[in-house]
């Protein structure tokens, strides 16, 4: 299975991930919790995307492609924002109350945890995060 989307970099547009992700679960048969945790993963670097990578009132793309062998399913997505690599963001101390704690850095953390694996890379100015999860 592969699929690709391009959407523009406004919120509005996370509807259309929630569509491929959709698309995406009933093709390979993902159970509900895996389809909407790949949901959660997706809508939030989305809209981190959206809301840091680009100057107010930018208009730019956002890629997201979206591939499996049956056991594992890829998730890429491509931009052309600042350069911003999530891999190095610390972990969360989840011992600190929340009220306490700096803003910032849930969704990073959340993402990582959900994922098997999530790498980064600048390629040709553009940022190029994959994620992998296990599937079967």
């Amino acid at each position: 299975m592969k699929k690709e989307i391009s959407i523009r970099n406004e919120i509005s547009q996370l509807k259309q991930v929630a569509g491929f992700v959709d698309e995406i679960g009933k093709e390979l048969c993902l159970d509900g919790e895996l389809q909407m945790n790949l949901n959660l993963v997706l809508e939030e670097m989305v809209s981190n995307i959206i809301r840091y990578a680009y100057p107010q009132a930018a208009d730019d793309s956002i890629g997201l492609k979206a591939e499996s062998d049956g056991k594992q399913i890829t998730l890429t997505l491509t931009d052309q924002g600042r350069e911003f690599d999530p891999t190095q963001m610390g972990d969360l101390d989840t011992d600190v109350n929340p009220a306490e704690r700096k803003t910032g850095g849930m969704g990073i953390f959340i993402v990582k945890n959900m994922m098997n694996q999530v790498t980064y890379q600048r390629v040709n100015g553009k940022n190029v995060v994959i994620m992998k999860k296990d599937i079967r």
